[in-house]
């Protein structure tokens, strides 16, 4: 499994900004995607709020497995001063709620007086934008498909005085576990020109064989489905005509034709991580690091025993 990072230069300044700008924020709302709401989870959120009342919002709830959404809510909520809440935008008057739900954490503001003032953050097209309008009843922030529209803050003044600010989706510097970079790839977090589409396709298709089989059946129309990732690619590719000049499959087609399937939620309601299986991945991905530290170690320690060797 490759590294998939993306972390340009104005995500770099977008969390200098978010980190002046908090000691003035009553409450953080974080964006989280319902399909891979670990992946989206910055882990740079929690030294930046601090003791800051957080709301948790897995967006795009109607595009993720309810049950396994269920899991993540209680799993979000056992961080103290966190509440968990699926939304979709295709219910805006639940979308609307959060106002409310922002003012209850932050009771001691009056409105009159100091209205709550509440600052929006997430990873890159999670939809942040598209809510903003939502709840400003109007178009305050640009839209669109594509990872990383947003480029500075704004400040949005909503109903009854309550201030938001908008902030750009910023990344972190090392997506890790490694199979967050792919996740995050695959529902359109990282621009697309950063990972090779078969590369997040097969990774995909594994995870798919396993967890979501009778989605892949019905959507492609596969009477028994393959053992392989690869073998997986063959089969939709051949029953969609994604053949290359040479015959056989072109398997970058196919690869992009899954991607975009499954980001439209053409093959049904999917989430691709659950608390256990990423508390997992954390353990194996620390193990992980502590044998690469330990073996750097060793190396460094062999140059400089062969320097001074070299040097007498």
């Amino acid at each position: 499994m490759s590294v998939i990072n993306w972390f340009p230069g104005h995500m770099h300044k977008a969390r200098k900004e978010i980190a002046e700008v908090m000691p003035h924020v009553d409450v953080i709302i974080e964006m989280l995607d319902a399909r891979v709401p670990f992946s989206s989870e910055n882990p740079l959120v929690p030294s930046l709020r601090g003791n800051t009342p957080c709301i948790k919002l897995l967006n795009k709830a109607d595009l993720a497995d309810p049950a396994i959404t269920e899991l993540w809510i209680a799993e979000l909520e056992k961080t103290q001063g966190v509440k968990a809440l699926p939304v979709s935008q295709q219910n805006p008057e639940q979308i609307r709620q959060l106002l409310h739900m922002c003012e209850a954490l932050a009771p001691e503001k009056n409105a009159s007086i100091h209205p709550a003032r509440a600052m929006i953050m997430g990873i890159p097209n999670v939809g942040k934008s598209t809510l903003i309008n939502t709840l400003a009843g109007r178009v305050v922030a640009k839209t669109g498909n594509e990872a990383g529209i947003t480029k500075s803050q704004q400040k949005i003044k909503l109903e009854n005085g309550f201030l938001l600010t908008d902030t750009p989706g910023f990344l972190w510097p090392k997506l890790t576990p490694p199979s967050c970079g792919y996740r995050l790839a695959i529902t359109g977090a990282i621009k697309d020109t950063v990972f090779d589409y078969a590369d997040i396709a097969l990774f995909a298709a594994e995870y798919l064989l396993q967890a979501y089989p009778d989605a892949l059946k019905e959507r492609y129309k596969l009477e028994s489905l393959p053992e392989t990732d690869i073998e997986l690619l063959e089969a939709i590719g051949a029953k969609r005509g994604c053949s290359s000049k040479g015959g056989g499959v072109d398997i970058q087609k196919v690869s992009s034709l899954l991607i975009t399937e499954i980001r439209a939620g053409l093959l049904g309601r999917i989430t691709f991580e659950t608390p256990e299986m990423t508390t997992k991945e954390v353990i194996d991905a620390k193990i992980a690091d502590e044998i690469k530290a330990k073996e750097k170690e060793e190396a460094d320690r062999i140059r400089r025993l062969k320097t001074r060797k070299n040097r007498r």
